[in-house]
C-alpha cells in the first residue's frame, strides 16, 4: 500500500529558530501592517529571501468581489519577480493575524497558494523553505513549498 510522508520541523519559539528565518518572519510581521482586508479582517503577511540575499514582502489584499482578491503568497513572489527577475526565492515566512481570536498555531497556505509556490520552485528547480507561524503556537518548517503539494499539477503534463 502506497504511503506518504510529510517531513517538517516544528519550534515553539522565535529564538529556536535561525537568525535567518527569525529575521524572515518578523518582516512577515511588519508586513501584516499593510494589510487590506476590510471584509474578513484575516491579516497575512508574508516574506521572501531571494538567491542573492535580497528579501521581500508582501500581504493579502481583499476585493468585494471575493474572487479577485490576492492572498499574501502569489503577492510576495510577484514583488520577488519584480524586484529580482530570474531569482528564485529560497525561503519564505507566512504569518497571520486575526482580531476575532488569537490564531495559536500556523495558518497553512490556500491551494492556489500552494500549487503557485511548487510552480515556482518547479519553474526554478530549487526548493523553497517554508516557514509558517499564527500568533501563538508553534511555528512550522517545511524543507520544501512541495511538501504542502504532493500531488500538485505540473507543467510536465501539458
Amino acid at each position: 500500500m502506497p504511503s506518504l510522508t510529510i517531513t517538517y520541523e516544528a519550534f515553539s519559539a522565535l529564538g529556536d529558530l535561525t537568525d535567518e528565518d527569525r529575521e524572515l518572519l518578523k518582516l512577515a510581521e511588519a508586513a501584516l501592517e499593510h494589510s487590506y482586508s476590510p471584509y474578513s479582517n484575516f491579516r497575512v503577511g508574508a516574506a521572501a529571501r531571494l538567491a542573492d540575499g535580497q528579501t521581500v514582502a508582501g500581504w493579502n489584499t481583499e476585493n468585494a468581489a471575493y474572487p479577485m482578491c490576492l492572498c499574501a503568497e502569489p503577492a510576495v513572489l510577484a514583488a520577488a519577480a519584480a524586484r529580482a527577475p530570474g531569482v528564485p526565492v529560497v525561503s519564505l515566512a507566512v504569518t497571520v493575524r486575526s482580531p476575532r481570536r488569537i490564531v495559536d498555531r500556523p495558518a497553512s497556505p490556500c491551494g492556489s497558494c500552494r500549487q503557485q509556490l511548487a510552480e515556482h520552485e518547479g519553474r526554478f528547480r530549487s526548493k523553497m523553505r517554508l516557514i509558517l507561524r499564527g500568533q501563538t503556537g508553534p511555528i512550522y518548517v517545511f524543507e520544501s513549498a512541495s511538501d504542502l503539494l504532493p500531488f500538485g499539477f505540473s507543467g510536465g503534463l501539458l
